[in-house]
């Protein structure tokens, strides 16, 4: 049985994009989910950030597990996530689901 706590919870999905996807395009693609993850109750902050060595970091704070896993099971059914899907290498895709146990912003 696993116990959720009532912290705040990152998802992080880290990966590659596909042979030939730009940075601009994949930013592009992105952002076609905006309205979809902003409706989604529990959600937080979203940070999409790539790396010098091309890996990609997309980060999201939601409320709590809860609303963390519904948007996961979500959001592959969306109309936007196949063409996301497709622009990131197939194989590459890591996903988490991490307590915050502590913040701190400027």
């Amino acid at each position: 049985m696993t116990i959720h706590s009532p912290n705040p919870v990152a998802e992080i999905v880290t990966f590659t994009l596909a042979q030939g996807v730009t940075p601009d395009a994949f930013v592009a693609l992105s952002q076609d989910s905006e309205a979809f993850v902003r409706a989604q109750p529990g959600f937080m902050v979203r940070r999409l950030s790539c790396g010098a060595d091309g890996r990609w970091s997309d980060q999201v704070v939601w409320r709590d597990m809860t609303s963390a896993k519904a948007a996961a099971e979500a959001f592959p059914k969306q109309p936007f996530a196949a063409a996301l899907m497709q622009a990131i290498e197939p194989g590459s895709i890591d996903m988490r689901h991490e307590d915050i146990l502590w913040q701190m912003a400027a």
